[in-house]
């Protein structure tokens, strides 16, 4: 009996326990010291003890995920910048594709300070924030706007718009390459080729057989060639020809031959030829042909010897010419600029300096070897030089041409600056 009651007063004991140990197994009492220590440590991230756990823990998890974000997306305000205004110019000219009519007409003509212009008043009302990683209170409030496209970005605007403007350029040139007019023209001119190859080797035949060997070399039935080829190439040397050339042929009865300087006036018919190949295609395609020398001036011509045996005097040269031991030397000479030449007069006055300067000079523009290969071929006899950099071209003579040569250089080079 006393060990049956021992044990109802143990229980009885349990009983009277207080409650603040009666909590089941792996719970935590609200007066925990566990639970406060969490408490706690959320209040050291937030702004009070809200009880959340760890919520500082997740808010700067979230605001690193968010600056890793913009970061990667916009590194820099350069990168930024050229997205705003290649909107501001998408907008105005439409998006630059190389597919035919996509971009507006708008801008077929449109020049850089144009597009530089509406670029400055479409940044002008973007106030948006540029960077978001660096959007805060004083950035986004202060005075003017500091971090926004409007304050930030109008220096980027030159540089943007010649990019656009260059995309543009090699968007228009691929669309014409790949052209059905571009396609004809390329046809053309390896006709053109074709036929004044034989306009060089049987000039002096009778005029048939000149016609008949240009018909079958680019007549009617030859791909890109034409009956009005034909007949430009065959008359090409009398084109421009002079009382005194048709006078000295009737004096020798060779009505066949052609007058002075025909050759050039056949160059001067394929070059007329690749340039409308270059401006179908966006090509700059050049014909290289061969320097002609003029005949020696010593020699009286047959017109001469007759007017002296009329009129007792001999018939003096109006222009008599230096014989010219480099008879190969070309009449004109391409040089490539390292940086920009923006107008004609800086295009002259650099090749004023590139001729009366010594080849090791300093120049921003050309190179010392440029310099020395330009002072020999002026030595030469060459008469002009043409300029060229990135996107323009210019026509700088150095010696006087003849009428036939500023027609043939005006011919080859006629997309470039002469004045």
């Amino acid at each position: 009996m006393k060990r049956i009651f021992t044990v109802f007063g143990f229980i009885g004991a349990l009983a009277m326990i207080s409650p603040a140990f009666a909590v089941s197994a792996g719970t935590v009492a609200t007066n925990s010291v566990s639970r406060g220590v969490a408490a706690g440590y959320a209040g050291a991230g937030t702004t009070g003890t809200s009880g959340r756990g760890y919520q500082g823990l997740a808010n700067a998890y979230q605001t690193n995920q968010r600056n890793t974000y913009y970061m990667v997306t916009q590194p820099d305000v350069d990168s930024a910048c050229r997205e705003k205004i290649y909107n501001c110019l998408a907008e105005y000219c439409g998006d630059v594709t190389v597919v035919p009519g996509q971009r507006s007409g708008r801008c077929q003509y449109a020049t850089e300070t144009e597009l530089y212009n509406y670029a400055l008043l479409c940044l002008q009302r973007d106030t948006s924030v540029l960077l978001p990683q660096y959007n805060s209170n004083n950035l986004r409030t202060g005075a003017g706007g500091m971090n926004t496209a409007a304050r930030l970005c109008p220096p980027y605007v030159q540089q943007e718009v010649m990019s656009y403007l260059s995309m543009a350029s090699m968007a228009d040139d691929l669309s014409k390459s790949h052209s059905d007019l571009c396609l004809q023209r390329r046809q053309e001119l390896e006709a053109a080729m074709a036929c004044h190859a034989v306009a060089l080797a049987y000039g002096n035949e009778t005029a048939s057989m000149l016609t008949t060997q240009l018909t079958d070399a680019c007549g009617a039935g030859v791909p890109g060639g034409s009956a009005e080829m034909v007949t430009r190439f065959a008359n090409a040397g009398n084109v421009g020809a002079n009382i005194w050339g048709w006078a000295e042929k009737i004096l020798n009865l060779e009505m066949n031959a052609k007058g002075d300087d025909w050759q050039m006036a056949v160059d001067s018919v394929l070059a007329s030829y690749a340039n409308r190949m270059n401006l179908a295609c966006g090509d700059d395609l050049q014909i290289n042909t061969a320097s002609y020398s003029t005949s020696n001036s010593s020699q009286p011509t047959t017109l001469q010897t007759v007017a002296a045996l009329a009129t007792g005097v001999g018939f003096p040269s109006a222009t008599p010419q230096v014989q010219n031991p480099y008879e190969n030397q070309s009449l004109y000479m391409e040089v490539k600029t390292m940086s920009e030449v923006y107008d004609y007069a800086t295009a002259q006055q650099l090749i004023n300096a590139a001729m009366s300067s010594p080849a090791t000079t300093q120049n921003d523009f050309l190179t010392t070897a440029q310099l020395s290969n330009m002072q020999t071929a002026y030595v030469r006899g060459t008469k002009v030089f043409i300029v060229r950099d990135s996107a323009r071209c210019y026509i700088v003579p150095v010696q006087s041409l003849t009428t036939a040569e500023s027609n043939l250089i005006a011919q080859t080079f006629a997309s470039c600056v002469s004045r």
